[in-house]
């Protein structure tokens, strides 16, 4: 058979068209994603919430309206009116908050009951604890006064922190609509991811790893966002039933401090100090304070039943993706980081039982050639004599 050896110039002419193609598809997807790039977080968070509520389109599906871009636009509607009634409710009672607060601090009205002489004998913190409540008792304003830097930059905080959570908000809602529009094209959509898991990973892995990532994604919303309104629920209804200041507010900070995976007890443990050194010991304090306590520790029991249910993978892996995404990527990091930690924990399993898969047909091929080869060996032995 001949060899046909290629020249020189041709090889540097076929480097030169792969590099200038190479050269060309690159420039081709930095463009497309520095286009794509301010809308990368709005659709991460329109595709989480879509495969999210996609079962409630699925179910709601016929019951009420006959096509599917209605069903859509039904849940879309109903659920921003469940997170922009309470939202609007909740800005306009600290519009109100402030408003007081600042009439009361003009109007120098500001009284604070002294503390409970059991206060400075708490160890540790009880003498400063005492100074200070004492001096707020006595003279506010004189404390108002030294403490007027630190306000200041707490105010500042508070401020922008407030105008991160209404810009977040809207950017909530886009996301719904368009996560809307995605569940309207829901089983085309998963069609396409299907292909293109497919075409990454192979005909057999990709149909798996797109019901992986949908599974995960589900079970961090429900897992995380779940617990967080569940605990959020416990706490909140044992505030407004012992009348802790500001209980709605609080509440929520101990969802959202659910979402952020960190411990409700941040708000709890605090709030069970105030009641007792408010109202001293009581049977009634004590039965709200252990209750308290164990609803802000409940997130520890729900999250290994919640948190990695209908995912074929374990749960401490969904829940290190969780955490580890949420530190590195804040909230969407949340669902990013379980999915992509569960695909990379499928794909090492796949790989290590690949590997093992083809040593067994190894050893078998190669058992099944050595009892070949000794067949025909006894196959001479005993033909030569016969033949002689």
């Amino acid at each position: 058979m001949l060899q046909t050896r290629l020249s020189i110039p041709t090889i540097s002419r076929t480097l030169i068209d792969v590099y200038i193609r190479f050269g060309l598809i690159l420039l081709l997807a930095i463009s497309c994603f520095e286009i794509f790039k301010p809308f990368i977080s709005l659709m991460a968070w329109s595709v989480i919430l879509a495969i999210t509520l996609y079962p409630l389109q699925t179910y709601l599906r016929g019951k009420i309206f006959d096509g599917e871009g209605r069903t859509a636009t039904l849940i879309v509607f109903l659920v921003i009116c469940i997170i922009l009634v309470p939202s609007c409710l909740l800005g306009i009672a600290l519009i109100d908050s402030v408003e007081h607060a600042l009439e009361i601090a003009r109007s120098g009205n500001i009284r604070i009951p002294p503390p409970s002489e059991s206060v400075a004998a708490w160890p540790f913190v009880g003498k400063q604890l005492y100074g200070f409540w004492h001096l707020a008792s006595t003279d506010f304003a004189s404390l108002a006064e030294k403490l007027a830097p630190q306000i200041k930059v707490v105010a500042l905080a508070l401020l922008g922190t407030a105008r991160g959570v209404g810009v977040g908000l809207l950017i909530f809602v886009a996301a719904l609509m368009i996560a809307g529009i995605f569940m309207a094209y829901g089983e085309l959509g998963t069609r396409s991811a299907i292909q293109i898991a497919s075409r990454i990973s192979g005909p057999e892995r990709g149909p798996r790893l797109t019901v992986l990532c949908t599974a995960t994604v589900r079970a961090v919303a429900q897992g995380v966002v779940g617990i967080a309104f569940i605990q959020m629920l416990l706490i909140g209804v044992a505030f407004v039933m012992k009348g802790v200041p500001g209980a709605g507010l609080l509440a929520l900070a101990v969802l959202l401090l659910g979402i952020m995976q960190l411990p409700a007890t941040l708000i709890t443990i605090p709030v069970i100090i105030f009641v007792i050194a408010t109202e001293g010991v009581s049977g009634m304090n004590i039965v709200f304070a252990v209750y308290v306590f164990i609803a802000g520790l409940a997130d520890n029991v729900l999250k290994p039943m919640l948190l990695g249910r209908g995912v074929d993978v374990p749960m401490p892996v969904v829940l290190i993706g969780a955490l580890g995404g949420m530190v590195s990527g804040g909230v969407i990091g949340l669902f990013v980081g379980p999915v992509v930690l569960a695909v990379g924990y499928q794909l090492f399993w796949q790989w290590v039982e690949d590997t093992q898969q083809q040593a067994i047909e190894g050893g078998e091929a190669v058992a099944s050639g050595e009892a070949v080869g000794s067949g025909q060996a006894s196959g001479r032995t005993e033909s030569g004599p016969a033949a002689g």
